[in-house]
């Protein structure tokens, strides 16, 4: 019986499985290697976070972004941008050296199981382990809005769906949002000869300012410091204080989580979109249907106006809502007995523990407790060491044994794989 199965392999799951393995638990990772940053995203685009704040997490802090970039004659400077195919490069190469070797299928299932829980892989294999750490990422959690929903891919597809957008060469698109997401896929599409639009509801869009240089006078420093999430009081709080924002009231939280660094475009890509991309902010689609060549959308603005248009394909970048119902991998019986909040996000403790013993969650899903930067890879490393400290606490509790019987007899037995240098 393992120790720990660690499910997911992004940079959540990487760092997770890095600090548990340091500790000496039998685990074993399962995941394609940054999935959603290889997959899910358009050649082109730019990590936003700065490269100091966009690192995995193992406990001796030797395997760094900008390490892996001197290594390969990358720059990692502060107010770069690094390629999102850069960022997925360097998750491969933390996965090589500071994570034991990871198992690429895919966990369809978890459930219960004898001293802990079953999971199940793609191919059948039943896997037994006293504590399981879901590190699922963001793509079980992708949201479309109400009128978008039911139709074809042909015609509506979410922003997460493109590892490239070259099948949108000389077409009409209509891009819904007014974030990072919307607003860099827009400016692709406008690059590679597409006629696109972006279609907002806020009344004006919003551009995150030039970071402030990292040498500058002592009482600017004070006045507004850096963080992991931009510069200010604020922001440090939320991406250096995790464990003291799970302490504040839960309504608190929760309007945190929901209204905190909301969507706003890069300094950078400002000057690709504005003048370039047909902007109309201000503007929601309350329903959309076929029609010949494309879809109609029909939209209210913020002033009541109707109005609608054709366009040939709609992206929706319009993020991900972690709920606990979206968590499909967990068997009906597991995920009713979690804990939600209000918003139907689940309960989390302090060592990101859901209301299920054994059961620990991180990264996205677990905002509503510990804040924003939960939604960057900048919350990796307090997780990590958070949830592992959790997951050995959790073990000290409960029975411990080598062996567990499965179906048809017998028993079962499992070792570690070794971390590879």
């Amino acid at each position: 019986m393992y120790d720990l199965l660690v499910v997911g392999a992004g940079p959540y799951g990487l760092s997770i499985a890095s600090h548990a393995a340091a500790a000496g638990l039998n685990l074993r990772v399962f995941g394609r290697p940054m999935a959603s940053w290889r997959d899910h995203m358009p050649r082109g685009m730019f990590l936003k976070s700065e490269p100091w704040a966009s690192n995995l997490s193992d406990p001796a802090g030797r395997w760094r972004l900008d390490v892996y970039c001197a290594e390969h004659g990358l720059e990692a400077r502060h107010a770069r941008p690094i390629p999102v195919e850069a960022f997925a490069s360097y998750g491969l190469w933390f996965a090589r050296h500071a994570v034991p070797e990871v198992d690429e299928r895919t966990v369809t299932r978890v459930a219960s199981g004898p001293g802990g829980f079953t999971a199940v892989t793609e191919d059948g294999q039943a896997l037994h382990a006293r504590a399981v750490a879901l590190a699922v990422g963001v793509m079980p959690f992708v949201e479309v809005p109400q009128a978008l929903r039911g139709l074809h891919p042909s015609l509506v597809t979410h922003s997460s769906h493109h590892s490239d957008l070259d099948r949108f060469r000389g077409k009409d698109v209509t891009v819904i949002g007014g974030g990072q997401a919307a607003l860099e896929t827009a400016a692709l599409l406008a690059e590679q000869g597409t006629s696109v639009r972006v279609l907002a509801r806020a009344d004006g869009l919003r551009w995150n300012d030039v970071p402030p240089p990292w040498e500058r006078p002592w009482w600017q420093s004070v006045r507004s410091p850096h963080s992991g999430l931009g510069p200010g009081w604020r922001n440090w709080f939320y991406s250096e204080r995790p464990g003291l924002f799970r302490r504040l009231p839960e309504s608190t939280r929760a309007r945190i989580a929901t209204t905190a660094l909301g969507p706003a475009g890069a300094w950078w890509v400002r000057d690709r979109v504005e003048g370039v991309v047909e902007l109309l902010p201000g503007h929601e689609v309350t329903a959309a249907c076929a029609v010949p060549g494309g879809l109609r959308l029909d939209m209210v603005s913020r002033a009541g106006v109707r109005s609608a248009l054709e366009t040939e394909h709609v992206i929706a970048a319009t993020g991900f809502r972690a709920r606990c119902d979206r968590l499909g991998l967990l068997s009906p019986e597991l995920r009713g007995t979690l804990a939600v909040l209000p918003d139907g996000s689940p309960v989390v403790g302090r060592d990101f523990e859901s209301s299920q013993p054994g059961l620990f969650l991180a990264g996205l899903v677990t905002a509503p407790g510990f804040g924003p930067a939960m939604r960057f890879v900048q919350g990796a490393s307090f997780t990590a060491e958070t949830l592992v400290r959790g997951v050995r606490r959790r073990l000290r509790t409960t029975p411990t044994g080598g062996t567990v019987p499965v179906p048809g007899g017998g028993r079962l037995t499992e070792s570690p794989s070794p971390v590879r240098r």
